[in-house]
């Protein structure tokens, strides 16, 4: 297990309760996400809830992530949107 900076740790919560509370309130296991839950590959992230999440973090932290970063790379997962969120926000 990583060791992530306390920033890095609130983006995460953060962006967990976001995806739950937003994209898998119908009780579709929301309650099995996890930092490491692929987002991309169950379908949670689609086009439309990959606009909606951007559009959250924007308005969360403040952070507008480039186009060339919004890739399966960057969202596979909450921790890699975690991390690439706290790295445009110190940058």
């Amino acid at each position: 297990m990583t060791t992530v900076p306390a920033a890095e740790s609130q983006v995460l919560l953060k962006l967990t309760e976001y995806v739950r509370r937003t994209f898998l309130e119908d009780g579709d296991g929301g309650s099995d996400l996890t930092e490491t839950t692929p987002l991309l590959q169950l379908g949670i992230l689609n086009s439309r809830n990959t606009g909606q999440l951007l559009a959250y973090i924007h308005e969360e932290f403040g952070v507008s992530v480039p186009p060339a970063r919004i890739t399966g790379k960057y969202f596979a997962d909450l921790d890699s949107i975690s991390a690439l969120v706290s790295e445009l926000h110190e940058g």
